[in-house]
């Protein structure tokens, strides 16, 4: 594994020339000045990195370009994950309306666009206008305006895309960083494009097959709610002028109509703000250290998950590989885009393996989420200077995986979801009519 290294330690050096152009573009007026440089000639920058213990953190340096912060930053034991302008205007990331948000399949029609036309021999900053005047997500556009801009300014394609990570994730970065390095950028375009379409398609199989089931418990409980607040009320009021003691199960459809319609708009507002505040916690660390091991073990959709996560692994490996990403610096990137902690933690020994010297595979053989077969196969790619073709079989593999489990679980919920809606609202209409049998056998 000296490969790798060895590519990491060029990387800095190839992106040289892009600094010397930003130095030239900077002379020429005031208006190339970034607002975040200072008069010595260094800029402040905003860094997110990974330290030794695998935690996050967040600070802000001076240096004279954002490829010597990153040096600085791994030559102190950090791993950078993203590094940003600090300052205004240009330099804040866009913060995206809702519902006006950049989907993958946005980015993915914007990449082979973009390929299609660097290609063709277009100039870099036409394309971005002629990107930025078609793209329909207006998010998208906007930011694509201001990339056009800093670019125009004299800064690099990729470190301008790298001022807004929320709507370019550092895959796109990274390999955007590599093409134009090693002068293959309409190369790197398209298997980013690539890339966002096999992910998008991933993601629409999954929705698909999840949206009949959620569809039909979602009617449930509606069906549940409206029979409990409206219905079982009226039958309730009946009882009661009856004057007999009600069977178990209608005493407790009746507690709990009663219950509901007078608890029903405390509870309400705790489900809205319990929505809310999960939908703020779930990214956390200590959140996701928690959620996603058990996420692993839900029997089914436990196997799912898995699969979901070492298809987006192997797919987004594989391309960084091929882009000519260094291996340590790649490992970085995919762990943080897997979409499972339990994941990432393989990755991350991974890279410290790398990073001693050791085997790629060696440490995913420990990790139980990692089926035996996928760090064969990586081995045998690694052995073989493969690598990236290996994790394309791996890919294309667990996707076709997905897809007959999806289809699988569609096919076995349904009826029993449809089975279960029918026990319930079935089982309340019987208990509501017992008392009334009752009755009836009492008059015989």
């Amino acid at each position: 594994m000296a490969a790798p290294t060895k590519s990491l330690a060029k990387a800095p050096t190839k992106a040289r020339p892009a600094a010397k152009t930003v130095g030239k573009a900077a002379t020429k007026g005031p208006s190339s000045v970034s607002s975040g440089q200072s008069g010595t000639g260094t800029q402040s920058f905003e860094y997110v990195v990974r330290d030794a213990s695998g935690r996050k953190k967040v600070g802000k340096m001076e240096a004279r370009s954002e490829a010597a912060l990153i040096a600085k930053l791994r030559a102190s034991g950090q791993a950078p994950l993203s590094v940003k302008l600090a300052g205004q205007g240009l330099q804040r990331e866009i913060t995206l309306p809702f519902g006006n948000s950049v989907k993958t399949t946005d980015l993915a029609i914007m990449a082979r666009q973009f390929a299609t036309m660097v290609s063709s021999g277009l100039p870099l900053m036409r394309a971005l206008s002629i990107l930025a005047d078609q793209t329909e997500n207006k998010a998208l556009a906007k930011v694509l305006a201001e990339v056009r801009t800093a670019v125009e300014e004299g800064g690099s394609l990729s470190s301008a895309l790298a001022r807004y990570p929320r709507v370019f994730p550092p895959l796109m970065v990274n390999m955007t960083r590599a093409g134009e390095a090693g002068g293959f950028l309409d190369q790197s375009l398209r298997q980013i494009a690539e890339n966002f379409e096999a992910e998008a398609k991933l993601k629409a199989k999954v929705r698909s097959a999840m949206t009949y089931p959620v569809v039909v418990f979602c009617i449930a409980i509606l069906a549940v709610l409206a029979m409990l607040i409206f219905i079982v009320p009226v039958f309730a009021t009946m009882f009661s002028q009856l004057g007999a003691p009600l069977p178990g199960p209608t005493q407790l459809l009746v507690t709990l109509s009663h219950g509901l319609r007078l608890f029903g708009p405390v509870l309400l507002v705790l489900a809205v703000v319990g929505a809310v505040v999960w939908g703020r916690v779930k990214h956390r660390d200590d959140v996701r250290n928690v959620v996603d091991p058990i996420k692993l073990k839900v029997p089914v959709f436990g196997k799912l998950t898995a699969k979901i996560a070492i298809s987006r692994m192997a797919r987004n490996l594989g391309t960084m590989v091929r882009s000519g990403v260094p291996v340590i610096h790649a490992l970085e990137i995919v762990a943080g885009t897997t979409g499972n902690v339990v994941v990432s933690k393989a990755l991350h020994d991974c890279q410290d393996s790398v990073r001693n010297g050791g085997s790629l595979t060696g440490p995913l053989l420990g990790h139980s989420v990692i089926p035996p077969m996928v760090a064969q196969m990586m081995a045998v790619g690694e052995d073989t200077g493969a690598l990236d073709a290996m994790l394309e079989k791996i890919s294309e593999f667990y996707d076709e995986q997905v897809e007959a489990t999806t289809d699988a679980l569609t096919s076995l919920i349904e009826p029993l979801m449809i089975t279960g809606l029918g026990a319930v609202v079935g089982g309340m209409i019987v208990a509501l009519y017992m008392p009334i049998f009752s009755v009836f056998n009492v008059i015989q």
